[in-house]
């Protein structure tokens, strides 16, 4: 992956997203640059194509995904309620797609929510809250919003960090 791209500055276009043509336009762009690799058909392959696979392999394990696959609308929508922050037994406003805004995972916003995800690992608050031994990303059971107190507590994680090296520079 290009590690430069998926910097802090990524990170800040897409909570920025809304507010900002600027940074509507730096995320299209950083997405849509191509990298050194084709995909089997031949395709050049963009920043785009690799977020998606990194997201699909990071939470994608139950999906019966190829390696290689990249993730689709299907995959984040259902894996997003699943990552949260910090730790086990918080309530909805630390799941990590509420926090940053995300009330629907749809056709319009699913790679935009996945590339977030990837970026923070790398260059973004979660990436430096894990250095400084804060908060991490976890990923839980499906459907946390149906789970009760006590599921929520007693519920399987697993931390997920990212260190492809230099990604805090902007």
């Amino acid at each position: 992956m290009k590690q430069h791209l998926i910097a802090r500055a990524l990170y800040d276009a897409i909570v920025n997203f809304n507010d900002s043509e600027e940074a509507q336009d730096y995320y299209y762009q950083v997405m849509e640059t191509e990298i050194d690799k084709k995909d089997a058909e031949g395709k050049q392959e963009t920043i785009r194509d690799q977020i998606l696979r990194v997201y699909a392999m990071l939470f994608g394990d139950e999906f019966g995904l190829e390696a290689g696959q990249k993730a689709s609308l299907e995959v984040v929508e259902a894996t997003a309620d699943r990552l949260y922050v910090g730790g086990v037994g918080f309530d909805p406003r630390h799941w990590y797609r509420m926090q940053h805004h995300f009330p629907v995972i749809d056709e319009d916003n699913y790679e935009r929510f996945a590339a977030l995800v990837i970026a923070d690992l790398n260059a973004g608050p979660l990436h430096e809250a894990v250095k400084d031994g804060g908060d991490m990303l976890l990923v839980g059971e499906a459907d946390p919003f149906q789970m009760t107190k006590e599921e929520r507590q007693s519920q399987k994680v697993r931390s997920i960090s990212l260190d492809f090296g230099g990604g805090a520079e902007e």
